[in-house]
């Protein structure tokens, strides 16, 4: 509750520290002394000022251009200064109004105030020659020189800035989305960069207002002395020398005026945009940069003292200058030298107690240091993308891959259960413009290309309207499609094809790869990780198993093979049950995962059904499984099948083309055989037919049936057999 006297701001508890002294105040208000500063100007160009007031106005601008340069001095940042293009505005218009001012009192009264005056008169000695030699060389100096070379490294860096601009924001975000930084870190770099972008955008342009300047204040000066010259002898009744002497020093006295200080604003603009951010203000950025070489200065001292001696040069000043930068190359390099004996004995300290330290501590293993942790760090599995494609990447462009790639990981964590780490997304020179690809612990998977800007139709309905794009394979399936313009879209959608945008098929094939190589993604810390997660709502399930049942590894390797077989882990506690269960009899992984596979498939299984409780199968004649099972090789690690050639040919050409309808009508593949033979079989035919889903007779719920699609018939040669026959 406030206790103080009416009109009193400070309240009972109020700190010292929020009573704003009468500088903090004017600072608070600074919205309205600008807002009334810029009216009080565009006032200046219809108004007419008294000449005391004129030279208090050029005192103010000589002082406001001061005041920039020394700023931008101590600027440690170039964008720190992002209101500089408004100010550049701002004082440019000042300026031009104080011409015009200047212009009417010259052109009326023949007197402009004391301020031109004395540049008319002491500045350049009443020589309006002089004057005018002077004028005109300053203005060379500011707009041919100084403006124009600002005004480029403006346009350069405005651009660079522009087309670097997507690769930061796609850096910024990929480290975000692999949690490198969080999303505080994230939002203050993505604000430093369009910080970055917006001011070197907006010094482009205002480079052209100082340029502009440096014209008009030529033309000025010309109408002023011509106007002048004019009235003098045609209205004041002057002579041709008085009138010409009296309004040229004038309007070179304004004239001068007038472009120092747009001579140390342009100055200015340039020492801004020439600065490289070092955190440093631009004296000790220089000075430090210019004495880091001790012999440098000393040879430019010996190359002085060369010059002094030639015939005909002044020796004193060139002595002086020798002389002074041997005396600091000198000083500088015995800084040098006791620095680096200080360094050295600090090393040796350090290097003494760390021996000492070594010598005391045990035998263990040695931590690399951090620029080796860089080097050796790989990522487990990356995004790489053409230059053509980072707008996909650029959330400021309307790219949204990054969310949709933390998407997929999210999706692929509810439906398998499995935990995707951050997934890195960077640009690569050597990858062509539209083209992309995936790697895996730095071994490429995966490649596919696509067109940003275009959509991908794909004639799913067999349509026979042909549209205008370009060709290509979708990347997941290797269905025919083409790349069409967005005006093509509506038109393909109506005639039944299915149309998707880039980012779309990027994440299907990311999607799909993830889910072919989720066994490969299993490390044993991601295990632990599951487990450790695990602990907290089953922790008599755990510590039956670890460490007296199985070890880690066993737990991965099941896993890896459930995995590997597009078999949700999701419901880890059955899984580690039926590993419990399952311990006593085998510590092969194959051979447990094979038994929990028979509790999982009630779960797995209905995903093959093409209705409610039916799944469409292709099945093995009774006596080929029979050669089959005296054909499966086992050892320690593995287990396969070794099938001759002509037995191999026949089984997966039977198979291809039984499999072939259910493939044509959107139906899962799938092969139906007995327990002992389905792992030997699934792993023959694995790197030939990938989609094949290899289930056996006791995987499959009570309650399923079979409708058979074909029967892979045994191959003559077998039937010949005297085994088979006997059989």
């Amino acid at each position: 509750m406030a206790l103080s006297a009416p009109g009193t701001p400070m309240t009972v508890g109020t700190p010292a520290s929020t009573v704003l002294s009468p500088t903090q105040k004017l600072i608070a208000r600074a919205d309205l002394f600008f807002t009334f500063a810029l009216f009080a100007t565009v006032l200046l160009l219809i108004v007419p000022i008294p000449t005391f007031l004129l030279d208090l106005l050029l005192a103010v601008s000589i002082g406001i251009s001061l005041l920039v340069l020394m700023t931008i001095v101590y600027v440690k940042d170039p964008p720190e200064l992002s209101s500089f293009p408004t100010i550049l505005l701002a004082f440019t218009l000042f300026r031009l109004a104080l011409n015009i001012c200047s212009t009417r009192l010259i052109l009326t009264k023949g007197d402009a105030g004391n301020v031109i005056d004395s540049f008319g008169h002491f500045v350049i000695q009443g020589n309006y020659i002089v004057g005018f030699v002077v004028f005109i060389i300053l203005v060379v100096i500011n707009f041919v020189v100084i403006t124009k070379g600002a005004g480029r490294i403006a346009e350069v860096s405005a651009r660079f800035t522009l087309d670097a601009l997507p690769g930061k924001q796609m850096a910024i975000d990929a480290e975000l989305n692999a949690g490198i930084i969080d999303e505080v870190t994230a939002t203050q770099r993505r604000l430093k960069v369009q910080k970055e972008a917006d001011f070197y955008g907006a010094m482009d342009g205002a480079s052209k207002f100082v340029r502009g300047d440096a014209v008009a204040g030529i033309l000025i000066t010309l109408v002023n002395i011509l106007g002048g010259f004019a009235i003098g002898v045609l209205q004041m009744d002057l002579t041709l020398s008085e009138a010409l002497t009296k309004f040229t020093l004038l309007s070179i006295g304004d004239g001068l005026v007038s472009q120092i200080p747009a001579l140390i604003v342009s100055v200015a603009a340039g020492i801004l945009v020439t600065r490289a951010s070092e955190n440093a203000n631009l004296g000790s950025q220089i000075g430090g940069q210019l004495i880091k070489y001790p012999r440098a200065i000393a040879i430019c001292g010996g190359m002085l003292g060369v010059f002094g001696m030639m015939p005909g040069m002044p020796l004193l000043p060139f002595a002086i200058l020798a002389g002074l930068c041997g005396y600091v190359a000198r000083s500088l390099k015995q800084q040098e030298r006791i620095t680096q004996n200080v360094v050295n004995e600090t090393n040796a300290a350090a290097q003494a107690q760390k021996n000492k330290a070594a010598a005391a501590a045990p035998t263990g293993p040695r931590a690399l240091p951090e620029d080796f942790k860089k080097l050796i760090d790989l990522d487990v599995f990356a995004i790489e993308i053409g230059h053509g494609l980072l707008t996909l990447a650029d959330s400021k462009a309307g790219g949204d891959l990054l969310s949709r790639v933390t998407g997929v990981r999210k999706a692929l964590a509810r439906e398998k259960g499995i935990l995707v780490p951050p997934v890195s997304v960077r640009d690569n020179l050597e990858l062509e413009a539209n083209e992309y690809r995936f790697l895996l612990r730095g071994k490429s998977i995966a490649r596919g290309t696509v067109m940003a800007g275009r959509w991908m139709a794909m004639n799913v309905s067999g349509s026979r309207v042909q549209l205008r794009g370009v060709a290509t394979k979708e990347p997941v399936f290797g269905l025919d499609a083409i790349w069409i313009q967005e005006d093509e879209k509506r038109a393909a959608e109506m005639n039944g094809y299915t149309v998707v945008d880039p980012s779309s098929v990027m994440i299907t094939h990311l999607s799909e790869s993830l889910k072919s190589i989720a066994h490969l993604l299993l490390g044993r810390q991601d295990v632990q990780t599951l487990i450790d997660h695990l602990k907290e709502s089953h922790p008599a399930l755990v510590a039956e198993l670890l460490p007296d049942l199985v070890n880690l590894g066993i737990i991965q390797r099941v896993l890896q093979n459930l995995l590997r077989e597009n078999i949700s882990i999701l419901n880890l506690p059955l899984v580690l049950e039926g590993i419990g269960d399952y311990a006593s009899l085998s510590k092969n992984p194959d051979d447990l995962s094979e038994l929990i596979r028979r509790r999982l498939g009630i779960y797995f299984v209905p995903e093959l059904e093409y209705r409610p409780g039916v799944v469409k199968a292709v099945t093995l004649d009774p006596r080929l499984e029979q050669v089959f099972a005296t054909k499966v090789h086992r050892s320690a690690s593995e287990v396969g099948l070794a099938l001759d050639p002509g037995t191999a040919h026949h089984l997966l050409s039977e198979l291809n083309q039984r499999t072939a309808d259910l493939v044509q009508s959107g139906l899962p593949p799938v092969l139906v055989v007995g327990a002992e033979i389905r792992l030997p079989i699934k792993r023959f035919l694995e790197p030939s037919m990938p989609r094949l889903n290899v289930v056996s007779y006791q995987e499959l719920p009570s309650n399923s049936e079979i409708e058979n699609v074909g029967i892979v018939t045994c191959p003559p040669q077998l039937l010949r057999q005297p085994e088979m026959k006997a059989a």
